[in-house]
């Protein structure tokens, strides 16, 4: 693959766009941009996975009711 293309800046409304050639595609349909410097960097947001997401979260302050206490226990069910 090529590491360098030319490629032109046009208007696009008030926005400036560029066109991104083929092989430089990115996967998804959402990025990040940022500035550093002269450079713009460009990004492909990559989803996460949901072990990621669930990993993220914070437990819960409440204790869960005990659904199955009122139940009869297994064992004393004849079939």
């Amino acid at each position: 693959m090529q590491t360098e293309r030319h490629v032109r800046l046009f208007k696009n409304g008030r926005n400036q766009a560029i066109r991104i050639p083929r092989e430089y595609e990115l996967q998804g349909n959402e990025a990040v941009i940022r500035r550093e410097g002269d450079r713009l960097i460009i990004e492909a947001v990559r989803r996460r996975s949901l072990l990621a997401t669930l990993a993220g979260w914070e437990p819960l302050p409440e204790e869960f009711p005990d659904v199955d206490e009122k139940l009869i226990p297994l064992d004393d069910i004849e079939l």
